[in-house]
């Protein structure tokens, strides 16, 4: 069995569970707001388990609570009253690119140009070449994707 980890962005909570439900993408107001984006991607985490702190938890709704990271903010769950199993956002997993969504749900309040995104442009070369040259330079405190003995670094 792999066992699957994440957590948020500065390393202050780590998670693991044993397997996923279904993964979606809500388009609901509320997770909007939550997540501060145009739409909420999450999945059931069967077996979670808190390997590093826990996520200090907002009542959204009178039948949800969500928990987020207190130190830097990261939207982490999704907690509906009674069910038995947490729903985990996609991107706070270590390998979130191998948790594609099956599903889209609230789709009632989904932005209306959603499905253009794909068509936008992307950087002309030359601004392209400005943005490397900024990130070369970039030196990330973030957590990285997986649990390590030195973290966290020492920032200036």
């Amino acid at each position: 069995m792999t066992t699957l980890t994440g957590g948020c962005q500065c390393g202050a909570v780590r998670f693991r569970c044993e397997s996923l439900g279904r993964a979606s993408i809500c388009h609901c107001r509320m997770c909007q707001k939550a997540f501060g984006g145009h739409y909420g991607p999450l999945v059931t985490a069967i077996g979670l388990v808190w390997t590093r702190g826990e996520p200090k938890r907002f009542r959204s709704s009178n039948k949800i609570r969500r928990g987020f990271c207190a130190d830097c903010g990261t939207p982490l769950t999704y907690e509906p009253d009674g069910y038995e199993h947490t729903e985990v956002a996609l991107g706070a997993f270590d390998a979130p690119a191998e948790i594609p969504p099956a599903i889209q749900v609230g789709v009632e309040s989904r932005m209306p140009w959603f499905d253009r995104l794909a068509t936008l442009p992307g950087r002309t070369p030359q601004q392209q070449a400005k943005m490397e040259t900024f990130f070369a330079e970039v030196v990330s405190y973030q957590h990285p994707d997986h649990d390590t003995a030195e973290w966290p670094p020492m920032a200036p």
